[in-house]
């Protein structure tokens, strides 16, 4: 069985089990192949049946996204309810040294928004989600929306398809396969139980980008055409990313918005701080890319708390609860090395202590020590260093994912709202 056979056995599996079924839509190659899947088993094999589209909109971003999400919303309105939120949510930021996020269709911003509302959005005046408040994460926002579709739609059983591929990056793999994830429905490794009844399924979770174009091509899909300017402009298919353009996944091609749509670069330059210098040097060693160098005179360390200095007060304390959490984790838990790295560090006299075992699912044997000002080895970003947090913070990485962070929950600030937040719905509050 091939990896489409695969994913259509999954999404058969999906809507024989929930009754209620939404597909989270973003306008990139991912979860565009997932929604014509579901369309297409709806077709052949459930006509009777309806799904929800769930798509955040950003505000800004290519117009060829936008022409793209507007054309698959549009379509096979008999089978699929729309969702498409325009709200003020705070979405994650890599231009700004300011502020870790940036506010979309913000009101009191409206005379800079990149854009106007579109048609049948969901905004600040009809939106029904009694929960919502201005400037909440968008993740958390995904989720709330996932348990308010369950009782909207007075559900048994509610399953989120999301178009997370695990060669994307590390935090999609760790999504699907951390041993932290052991809420899975029917033991389907490809699950995640959110709630009770409701659950996150990622049936394309194998694919590889090169599948992805092999299914447009052969299926016949409708894709987002900014993937072809993308491949003439020289792109590699993995380079190719639709994400909002203030996001660190789309820092590197930032400054291709001044070729490819010129129209909303001039407006987003006065969107957000940093935009323009983000645009100019966003694939350099100016934002923390390629090999950064150590200014004469400084050690990493030195230089770190200098680059501290810089930062706005909010921003300067967010990182160093990041740098304090990841010192006691390597001092008192440590990260887990294969043999080859451990050997790496004993031929560069590295004081450390392995461990004999840890409780995650890995070969890979843990290895506490303190943090070192810099080290010379392919694996670089494994190990603890004040050069790792130099280039956090050069690349406005607030929520440190190349120190290896998690995208979302790990904010200290956030973790206790939220903790007390879920506790009250689960109890129905």
């Amino acid at each position: 069985m091939n990896v489409y056979e695969a994913a259509k056995e999954r999404i058969k599996f999906v809507f024989e089990e929930f009754d209620n079924v939404y597909v989270s839509f973003s306008g990139g190659k991912d979860s565009g192949v997932l929604l014509h899947l579901c369309i297409d088993y709806i077709r052949e094999h459930a006509p009777h049946r309806r799904m929800g589209v769930f798509h955040i909109d950003y505000e800004a971003q290519y117009q060829m996204t936008t022409d793209y999400v507007d054309l698959e919303l549009s379509k096979n309105r008999d089978i699929i309810d729309v969702y498409r939120v325009c709200l003020p949510l705070a979405a994650a930021c890599a231009t700004s040294m300011y502020s870790d996020h940036w506010i979309p269709w913000d009101a009191d911003k409206k005379d800079i928004w990149v854009r106007d509302l579109p048609e049948e959005s969901i905004n600040e005046d009809n939106h029904e989600f009694s929960w919502f408040k201005k400037g909440m994460r968008d993740y958390d926002f995904q989720e709330r929306f996932s348990l308010w579709f369950h009782k909207k739609n007075k559900a048994k059983k509610t399953a989120c398809l999301v178009g997370v591929r695990t060669q994307e990056s590390f935090n999609r793999w760790r999504a699907i396969y951390s041993d932290r994830n052991q809420n899975k429905y029917k033991d389907r490794s490809w699950t995640l139980e959110l709630h009770e009844n409701v659950c996150n399924a990622y049936p394309v979770f194998d694919w590889k980008v090169e599948d992805v174009w092999t299914a447009n091509a052969r299926q016949g899909w409708e894709y987002n055409k900014l993937y072809d300017i993308f491949y003439q402009a020289g792109l590699t298919l993995g380079q190719m990313r639709v994400a909002s353009p203030f996001h660190d996944c789309g820092m590197e091609n930032l400054k291709m918005y001044k070729v490819i749509d010129p129209g909303n670069w001039g407006k987003m330059i006065g969107r957000t701080n940093g935009v323009n210098f983000a645009g100019l040097y966003g694939g350099t060693t100016a934002m923390g890319w390629k090999s950064i160098k150590l200014p004469p005179g400084h050690t990493w360390k030195s230089y770190m708390e200098f680059l501290l200095t810089t930062l706005p007060g909010e921003a300067r304390e967010n990182y160093k609860k990041k740098l304090l959490a990841s010192m006691a984790f390597w001092k008192n838990k440590g990260g887990c090395l294969s043999e080859e790295v451990i050997k790496k560090l004993k031929d560069k006299d590295v004081d450390f202590v392995v461990g004999e075992a840890t409780n995650y699912r890995t070969t890979k044997l843990p290895v506490t020590m303190e943090y070192l000002d810099d080290i010379d080895i392919d694996e670089f970003r494994e190990i603890p260093t004040y050069k790792r947090m130099c280039v956090c913070i050069m690349k406005n990485d607030h929520l440190c994912k190349y120190m290896g962070f998690s995208l979302t929950k790990t904010e200290t600030e956030l973790r206790a709202t939220a903790e007390r937040k879920y506790a009250k719905l689960k109890k129905g509050g």
